[in-house]
């Protein structure tokens, strides 16, 4: 959704949003990391909040998590983000990678897991970031506004 000053004309409007659309996409296109720069900051993360023990061997961008942001497989030390992530804020991207970093140390979402992620400060930001991309992925769409695509 889009807030628009009432006074703007139809013409002022459509010429705002594409100055704003165009925005967006330049920093949409500084954001996304490829599948190496998304290693190298996971291991910049680990060592500042996990004191450097959680090594991944391998850490990927993936397009076929669709209900998931991240999964890790311990036993391989390698970790998935979705695809739906990128182009997000980085600091909720982060918080997906400590998430999935904590769990190569420990799995499941025990207190232990949540005491490693009281090191990332922008835990509860990130994850109400998130919660509020799936609740607006859940609105039904309303003939006359705007899609959410």
């Amino acid at each position: 959704m889009v807030l628009i000053p009432a006074r703007m004309s139809e013409a002022e409007e459509q010429r705002w949003v594409e100055v704003m659309l165009d925005k967006l996409q330049a920093q949409e296109r500084k954001r996304m990391l490829g599948d190496a720069e998304l290693a190298v900051r996971a291991g910049q993360l680990a060592d500042q909040f996990l004191g450097g023990r959680a090594r991944p061997s391998s850490v990927r961008w993936v397009t076929n998590q669709n209900t998931r942001w991240g999964s890790c497989t311990p036993a391989e030390g390698s970790i998935r983000l979705s695809h739906r992530l990128q182009g997000m804020p980085e600091y909720v991207v982060d918080y997906v990678l400590v998430h999935e970093l904590a769990h190569l140390l420990v799995p499941g979402h025990g207190p232990r897991f949540w005491k490693l992620l009281e090191a990332y400060p922008k835990t509860e930001r990130a994850r109400g970031y998130l919660e509020g991309v799936v609740a607006t992925e859940s609105l039904p769409y309303i003939p006359g506004q705007p899609d959410k695509g």
